[in-house]
């Protein structure tokens, strides 16, 4: 059975959301999305619907070379997978996907995770809860806390992923310019 990688991009965006997020948690990442390829061209979350507005959110497919992102830190983690955990993977994301109208997102369970009560919502998912729950459904992670708690630091901490790249993703796009193999281009 041939191995894949998947990869979890954990970022700081530096928005007045984010920073009002980063000010409660004190940890230096605080959006999560996890994507297919070492290009981060096939990259997913629960975020914003409108980069203008932190507020209308849910299912994204993200570019993470424009807006918000363009001067975020990040860390890129890899992990290992099956060719049959990467097939159930994207039959997850893609049944997301083709009801995405359907999810929104949770508000609600932000506030859960800074006094530490789990809040399960159908169809509501902040980012790391939906990074979380990608990961358990297809058996990648068992995580020993309930999903709805789950943050991007637990995630960075989740011991099947290696740290790949660490710094701001506009050098990691301008060093990928300039033929650098685009997940190793920084050493860590």
């Amino acid at each position: 059975m041939t191995e894949k990688k998947i990869y979890l991009l954990l970022t700081d965006t530096g928005t007045l959301f984010t920073r009002t997020i980063k000010f409660y948690t004190k940890k230096p990442y605080n959006h999560a999305s996890i994507a297919f390829d070492s290009e981060l061209l096939e990259t997913y979350s629960f975020g914003r619907k409108n980069p203008s507005n932190p507020f209308i959110g849910g299912f994204v497919k993200e570019n993470v070379r424009t807006g918000l992102f363009q001067h975020a830190k990040c860390i890129i983690l890899s992990c290992t997978v099956t060719e049959e955990q990467i097939k159930d993977l994207k039959q997850f994301m893609q049944q997301i996907a083709l009801q995405k109208h359907c999810y929104k997102y949770n508000f609600l369970g932000l506030f859960a995770v800074l006094v530490n009560k789990p809040i399960q919502r159908e169809k509501a998912f902040f980012c790391s809860e939906f990074v979380a729950t990608v990961l358990h459904e297809v058996g990648i992670v068992q995580f020993r806390k309930p999903l709805s708690l789950i943050t991007p630091d637990d995630l960075r901490q989740e011991g099947c992923f290696e740290l790949v790249y660490k710094g701001s993703l506009n050098n990691l796009y301008n060093e990928r310019n300039s033929s650098v193999s685009p997940c190793l281009a920084q050493s860590v």
